[in-house]
């Protein structure tokens, strides 16, 4: 899918679940989508965690 079909997606989901669910419902949506956004990544290998890890912690690599 291209990136803007991609975001018309995301869009659809997020104004379906706040009109059926309300705001929380919506924050937990939302909430869950960038997790799974972010897992998916871990194991598809886009992510490097502990680079991310080592990012927070204030350490650098060169």
């Amino acid at each position: 899918m291209t990136p803007t079909v991609t975001g018309a997606v995301i869009g659809v989901i997020l104004a379906v679940s706040i009109l059926l669910f309300g705001f929380w419902g919506f924050l937990l949506v939302a909430l869950f989508m960038g997790i799974g956004a972010i897992v998916g990544r871990i194991m598809s290998g886009q992510l490097d965690v502990r680079g991310l890890a080592n990012a927070f912690s204030g350490r650098r690599t060169s």
